[in-house]
């Protein structure tokens, strides 16, 4: 999440996370993690647009998959 976000009030972010085994599926905790950001961001008025994997060469959007 981009300390500019806050800096600027802007009230969106979308979050990375890097997959050095090179499998992008979200894990559990993937998606957990998630789920903790979009719960305490929303306590500022913060809304999390999406969670992105980064898996090697591979990338993977869970808005896409509807889990955001």
């Amino acid at each position: 999440m981009s300390e500019l976000n806050f800096l600027s009030g802007c009230p969106v972010t979308g979050n990375h996370i890097n997959h050095p085994s090179g499998v992008a599926e979200p894990s559990r905790a993937d998606q957990m993690l998630t789920d903790t950001l979009k719960q305490s961001l929303s306590l500022v008025d913060v809304k999390v647009l999406d969670h992105f994997i980064i898996a090697g060469a591979q990338t993977l959007s869970m808005a896409e998959l509807g889990l955001i």
